[in-house]
Order: C-alpha cells, then structure tokens, then sequence
C-alpha cells in the first residue's frame, strides 16, 4: 500500500469518527431536547430555537457549565474536608479523655454554698408540698395533680447536687430536710421512691463521705433516729425487680445500708434488731437464677455476719443455717458462669463459715446435713471444693458432736485427700498457688480440730489408723510440712530481728509474734498438735517413724514440745476462763506424754490418768 492509499485511509477513518461523534452530539442535544411550538417563557440552562429536533427548547452548553460550577461551591462549602488519620497513641487518648471528662465534671458539677442549699432544699420542700397539697385535694382523680408529682420529682433529681457538699451535711440536718427527703421513701409514686433512694446513695456514699468522717457521722445518725433503715426495708418488698429502675433501687437500698456500716459499725446490729432486712436477705438467695441483687444479698449476708455474734446467733435463730446451706446446693454439681457468680458463692460460705462460729449454729449445721453437703462438694471437685473445706475447718472447730458425724459419715478419706495435696491433680479447675496454700492450711486446721474433738473411742483409732496406712505416708506428709512451716517462721523472726539491728530500734515482743504469725506460727502449732497426738497412741510403729525423720533433720522431740508449749500458753479466753484452762490441761498432758525413750519426763508427766472429754 502506497503513501496516498495510506493519507486517504486514514482521511477515511477521520469522516467515519467525525461522523459518529456529530451523532453522538445530536444524540445528547435530542436526549436534552423540550419540544415547544410557542416560547412558553425563559428555563434556567436552556435556548428557544429551532435546531435539529425542531421548534424547542436546547440545551445551553455555556450556562449549564455555570450552574455546574455554582453547585460545586456550594457543596464544597458544606463538605468538611477530610484529615488524614494519624496513628492511634494510647497515651493521647488517655489525656485527651481526661481531659474531656474533666472539661464535663466542671460543666456539670456546681458546688454548693449554704445558700445554696437553702435555695435548693426551699424548692424542694414548696413542691414537696404542693404535691401533697394536690393528692389531698384530688385524691380520686390521679389527672389532677400529675403535673405536681412531675415537678416534684424533678426537684427530687436536684438533691443530688448535696452530695457534692458534705461539709454541709450538718446544716442539712439542722433545717431537717433529711426528715423531708425520708417521708418520700413511703410516696405512693413508685419512680419517687425511687429517684430518691438514688439520692440517698449518693449523699452516703463512702466516696463522698470518706473525707468528712464527722460530718457523715451526723447525717448517718439523723437519719437512724428518723428511722431511715424501717422505711428502706419497707422498700425492698415493695419494689418489683422486674422492673429495672426498682431493680436498681433494691441494689441501691442494700447499699445505702452498707454504707451507713462503714460510717458506724452498730447499723449492721440494728437493721437485723429493728427490721426485717434479716429474712428479706435470706429469702433472696434462693432463688436459683444468679442477678446483682441476689450477688448483693449474699454480700450483705457475709459483711453482717462477720465478727457479730449477736448477729450470728439472730441469723441461727431465723433458720438461717439451713437456708445458707439450701443457697450452696445449688452449686454441688455446677459451676458458677461469672467472676461475679464465683464472688457471690464465695460469700454464701463466707457467711456460713461465720455463722458456724457460734455454738449452737454449730449443732444446727450438724442437724441440717450440713458436713455431708460439704463432703459431697469436695468430691464433686467443684469450685466450691475449696470453701467447703474452709466451712468444714470452722464448723468442726471445738464440736465433738460434729467430729463423731464427719467419721460417721466417711469423711477421713476426703480429709487427708485434701491433706495430702491430691485433690488438686484430678480436678479439671486447677487451684491457683494461693489457694492450694489454703487448701494445705484448712486441711491441716481440719485434722487438728479431729484429734481434739475425739476424745477417745473408735472414731479417734481410725483417726490414728490413717497415719500407719501406706507406710506412713502421712506421716511422711506431716514432717513435711513441720519443716516447711518451721523454716518460714524463723526466716520471719531472723528478718524481724535483723530489721531492728539495722534500724538500731528495741524489739517488740507483740511485733516479732505478729511477723512470725504471718509467716504460719497457728498452722506449724497445729502440725506440732497433730504429731503429738500421734505419739500419744503410743504405736510403736509412729513412734519410731515420728523420731526417724526428726533424727534424719537434726531435730528432737524438744523443738515440737517447745512451739506445742508456746500455743498452749497462748490460748485466749474467746470462750470463757472455764473453757481456756481445760484446753491448757489437754494440751499440757500431750507434751507432758511427747518424750522418747532415754528422756526424763517432767514429774507432772508420771501423774497420768485419763484425757478429759470434750
């Protein structure tokens, strides 16, 4: 192909793409096209003329580019244009929150003068009144003084502001708008009561209050004389916790009253003396389903029980025992689903091991089947296992009766399980070092409380039998831990003593027994009773087993007669003056029978006869 069939090739290809593009052109201006015979008037982007569609209205290239470009800059006006994002730094955010949330508190948080207040609680108390005013009035139609009970629960949200004062808690007292605020806990509007148990939290809160402990004692004290614990657990039957908000205010009524506790500690004994609170509480742990307020009830229940033995003694009375006992049933075959869940379980038998501190609880733990529940969890090797033996450990403490059931009812086995640290390698929840160091601990308590409960007899022969069994593997067990624990406590008082040379400072007697018991000083003594109790049966097989391992760690029967000596000298009057000076007997006839053959007793060893029974 020449030169010239080349140009009018491509002349050719020219016509053809001119031709398509003045087609496609006709095709946009006929696409744009408004047909018209007559000019109907002017149109925005558009000329009347007559063009290749005919008589019409065209589009007009020139002035839809302007409209074009005026629509860009009015969007571009509108569209904030886009940062780029920058990398994510924990500690900005961190700042940058704080800063936000500090910018919101001084926003939101005024704190009040004695103005104030004044101003705040007059308005409170006007609508208070209009609102009683307005139910008297029309009392059959609730329409009428609606409006009132809205604008008083407005006013009662605002009480929340007194919390941000405390240091007026005083004045607060002295106009009496405590004794205001306390009458709107029995209003008949359920959200009244509500909001103002919320109030009530608020201004009792130990955040609020721990900074203000005289002015927070004079407001917890008005409000006791104005009867503040009568009207809350009125509440807590009334309120339906199938309603959120009165859900809420259940959980917010409990702790009110635990706060009121930590300001002073005789609240705990008066709401059980004054109100119901006692039977509300032991009413709300049976239920199987697990909620906050179930989780708070069970709470309440250990914080109640703690250390108060009239407390105690009321919960016993109110067959309190064996409705702890139904709450930790539920938990012999399955596992807790939440943290919270397990914390709640822990203070079911938290209150329970408190409970059976007391005497008579005691027996009715024995009589509820209470030792055979806690044996059936420590088989199942639940998460309840290890506070079963904790319970077991307070319950058989200084109770023959419930000695003689546990061997009645097989429970040496499950004992010296836990005694020999087995337990922890068959169950599928492995126990964290801490707790298998309690584990080791309350069995050990455990053992100790057998052998002093049983006396004499049968029960206290298969006691004494474990110990032979496996060719004294117990035993084995029991000098291990004697040296274990006697190593910490005279790390601890070399330490102690070491401290006060350095620091040229006198030693403390109460200081230096203080560091000694923290390092294990009870659990060693309670090794040493158990080893003395074992020599007491007089084996010949213990005996020399005892003596071996002690003779292979260059120790004598003296080191364990020294520390079992110093625990009997240490016995406090908890129980009476009789009770103390029959346990020292007891325990001074075990060391006065600890000598080996070769060593010469002490003259009040040689007067013998029988162990007292306990």
């Amino acid at each position: 192909m020449d030169r010239t069939q080349k140009r009018q090739k491509r002349e050719d290809g020219a016509d053809i793409v001119a031709a398509a593009m003045a087609r496609m052109e006709s095709a946009a201006v006929v696409a744009g096209f408004i047909p018209s015979s007559t000019f109907t008037g002017a149109r925005p982007g558009y000329v009347f003329k007559k063009g290749i569609s005919g008589v019409g209205y065209y589009p007009d290239k020139i002035e839809q580019e302007k409209l074009a470009n005026k629509a860009s800059q009015q969007s571009a006006q509108q569209v904030v244009p886009k940062k780029k994002a920058e990398p994510l730094d924990a500690q900005k955010l961190l700042e940058e929150a704080e800063r936000e949330h500090a910018s919101e508190a001084d926003a939101q948080v005024e704190v009040l003068d004695v103005r104030g207040m004044k101003r705040l609680i007059l308005s409170f108390e006007k609508k208070l009144r209009d609102n009683m005013e307005a139910r008297m009035k029309h009392a059959d139609t609730p329409d009428k003084f609606l409006e009132s009970e809205v604008d008083l629960d407005e006013e009662v949200r605002k009480l929340h502001a007194l919390a941000t004062a405390p240091k007026l808690y005083p004045e607060l007292v002295r106009l009496n708008a405590h004794a205001s605020i306390l009458n709107l806990l029995s209003h008949e509007n359920p959200d009244i009561a509500v909001d103002t148990v919320e109030v009530l939290h608020e201004l009792t809160s130990s955040d609020v209050m721990e900074d203000c402990e005289e002015e927070a004692l004079i407001l917890v004290d008005a409000l006791l004389e104005s009867n503040v614990l009568e009207l809350l657990v009125t509440n807590l039957s009334r309120f339906d916790e199938k309603n959120p908000e009165e859900a809420s205010a259940v959980f917010n009524t409990l702790g009110i009253i635990e706060n009121m506790m930590e300001v002073k500690k005789e609240v705990g004994e008066a709401a059980l003396t004054r109100t119901k609170l006692l039977r509300w509480l032991l009413s709300r742990i049976k239920p199987r389903e697990f909620d906050s307020n179930k989780f708070y009830a069970a709470e309440m229940l250990s914080i109640l029980m703690q250390g108060n033995e009239p407390n105690q003694k009321k919960l016993g009375e109110a067959n309190g025992v064996d409705a702890l006992l139904q709450a930790a049933a539920m938990y012999k075959g399955r596992e807790p689903q939440t943290t919270d869940e397990e914390e709640m379980v822990a203070n079911l038998f938290d209150a329970m091991c408190w409970v059976v501190m007391h005497g008579e609880n005691k027996e009715k733990f024995v009589q509820a089947e209470g030792i055979e529940l806690m044996l059936l969890i420590m088989k199942n090797k639940r998460f309840a296992r290890l506070s079963a033996l904790k319970t077991l450990d307070f319950a058989l403490t200084r109770c023959p009766a419930g000695c003689e059931r546990f061997v009645d009812v097989l429970g040496l086995k499950s004992a010296f399980a836990a005694f020999m640290g087995r337990v922890n390698k068959t169950t599928k929840r492995k126990l964290t070092p801490d707790e298998k160091e309690e584990e080791e601990q309350r069995s050990i308590s455990l053992v100790a409380s057998l052998f002093l409960g049983l006396s004499r007899g049968s029960r206290r022969d298969r006691l004494g039998s474990k110990f032979v069994e496996a060719e004294f593997e117990k035993l084995d067990r029991l000098m291990e831990m004697f040296l274990k624990y006697r190593a910490q406590v005279e790390a601890a008082e070399r330490d102690y003593k070491a401290e006060c040379a350095e620091e040229e400072l006198d030693e403390d007697e109460d200081e230096l027994f203080v560091q000694r018991s923290e390092a294990g000083l009870f659990t060693l003594q309670m090794v040493v009773l158990m080893m003395a109790n074992v020599w007491s049966f007089a084996h010949a097989g213990m005996r020399g087993r005892v003596a071996l391992l002690l003779k292979q760690h260059g120790l004598e029967l003296a080191a364990a007669r020294a520390l079992l000596q110093e625990h009997c000298d240490t016995i406090g009057e908890n129980d009476g003056a009789d009770e103390r000076e029959r346990r020292q007997r007891r325990i001074q006839k075990l060391i006065n029978g600890m000598y080996a053959e070769g060593e010469a007793p002490p003259p009040a060893a040689e007067e013998g006869g029988e162990e007292e029974e306990e």
